[in-house]
This record gives structure tokens, sequence and C-alpha cells, in this order.
């Protein structure tokens, strides 16, 4: 089986890293003989309580040690880095079961994120063929689509919360994905929406693959740091992301 990779992209506070979190949890417990990649692209990092996982380093802590060594002048050091990256990288990934854990950390100096958003492209195509799902919690905004961090992708996953401003981001996503990523399929979750809620009827969304209204229990167990497998199984946001995985997987899921 070629690897599958999910996207989620979106405002900020919409929920991405929960969703992240529920389909890490719905792929593992649907597909237990199947290797899960959960990569934690946002500098939030919020997706290591969502899985309560803590890698031994960040991508970023990888990328500092080679710039710490070429400002020193120790130039053979840095090649020495360059050169192994696989073997360094695998230093950062944390590991239960058949689910590993990769973060590109929170950079200490200001300003912007190009280089790491370089570096994590680099590590997202280096695991891309160890494993059959990757899951991508990614940052806030349409950054990491505008730099290609994101270049294939299987399914991308815009999130909005149904405000105005959150669907035009995830609309604006969706736009300059479709001519900067190479994805099979886009599909749109609503999430946390009112009672009542109707998604918008626009061409220019993509497909709706679930709308989920405010999950309470979920919101408590988030902000008490509680893990995504904690919730039971009927919780609002588990029962609309198993919606979305099905939407998304189809017939895919038949052959895996």
């Amino acid at each position: 089986m070629s690897t599958q990779s999910f996207a989620f992209v979106g405002k900020g506070g919409v929920g991405k890293t929960s969703l992240s979190a529920a389909f890490i949890r719905l792929l593992g417990e649907r597909y237990p003989d199947k290797k899960i990649l959960a990569v934690d692209a946002d500098p939030a990092v919020g997706l290591s309580v969502a899985l309560d996982m803590v890698p031994p380093m960040t991508v970023d802590d990888i990328r500092m040690r080679i710039a710490e060594n070429i400002e020193r002048g120790e130039t053979a050091d840095a090649v020495s880095l360059l050169s192994e990256a696989r073997f360094h990288m695998t230093d950062c990934i944390a590991e239960r079961g058949n689910l590993s854990f990769l973060a590109i950390g929170r950079p200490e100096a200001a300003g912007c994120y190009c280089k790491v958003n370089a570096y994590l492209k680099q590590v997202i195509e280096m695991f891309s063929d160890n494993y059959d799902f990757i899951v991508i919690d990614g940052e806030a905004g349409i950054e990491q689509i505008n730099r290609r961090v994101m270049e294939r992708i299987t399914y991308l996953v815009p999130v909005s919360d149904g405000s105005r401003k959150a669907i035009s981001v995830a609309q604006t996503i969706a736009d300059v994905a479709s001519r900067l990523v190479s994805c099979e399929r886009t599909g749109m979750i609503f999430n946390r929406v009112r009672s009542g809620f109707t998604p918008p009827d626009a061409d220019e969304l993509p497909p709706v693959l679930a709308v989920i209204g405010d999950d309470p229990n979920q919101t408590q167990k988030d902000m008490e740091g509680e893990s995504i497998f904690t919730l039971p199984p009927g919780s609002p946001i588990l029962a609309g992301a198993k919606k979305a995985l099905e939407a998304l997987l189809g017939e895919k899921s038949e052959s895996l």
C-alpha cells in the first residue's frame, strides 16, 4: 500500500489539532497493523498534548545544531549532520505501538519560520515511504501551503468553525492548494459550530465531509491536558471525525 497522508489546515483556533488527533486515534483503531506517523507542523506544539507523546527533540533542534556548527565555523560537523539527516531525525521520533510522533518545534528566535518550514518539507519527504498513514497538524494560516511544505498530500482537510473569517481562510487555502499542492482530494470539516448551523452553499468551498457541534467533554479534557485517547467513543468529535475519515477513504478502505 502506498502512503496516504492527511493535512489539516485552516485558521487558528478551529480545532485542527483535535481533529488531527481524532484521525490518528481512529486510524490506529481501524488499522492496528498499519504504521502511522503523526507530524506536529504547528509551532504552537499542541499535538504532543493531544496524543500524550513527547518527542526527545524536535526538527528545529536538529536545524539549530547545524546552524550553530556553521556559525562556529565547524562546517565539517554541519556537513556530517546534513549527510546523516535520516539518522538524526530518527532521534526526534517518539513511538508508542504502531504510532510514531514527530514535532517541528518552536524556534526560539523571533521572525520567519521559512528555514524550519523548508527543513520540515525535506523531513516529510524523507519519512513518507516508511509509513502507511501520515497525519499532519498544519500551522494556522496559509504559509505552509504557499511555501509548498506540504507539496504532495493525499487528502487536504481545511477546517472552519463556521465564522466568516474561518470560512474565508479555509476557502483561500483550498484555492491556493489547488494550484500549488498535488492532492487527490480536498474535503472540508466544520467544527465547533453552533446548534442549527448550516454550511454555506458556495461553489468555491470544498465538499463538506462532516459538521461537528461543540463537544464540551473534549473541550474540558483539552483544558486539563488530557489526550484524545481518554474520550469515550461516542464523543461528537470522534463521531464527526469518523464520518469524515470514511468519506475520504471511500473505496480505498476496502483494500487496506
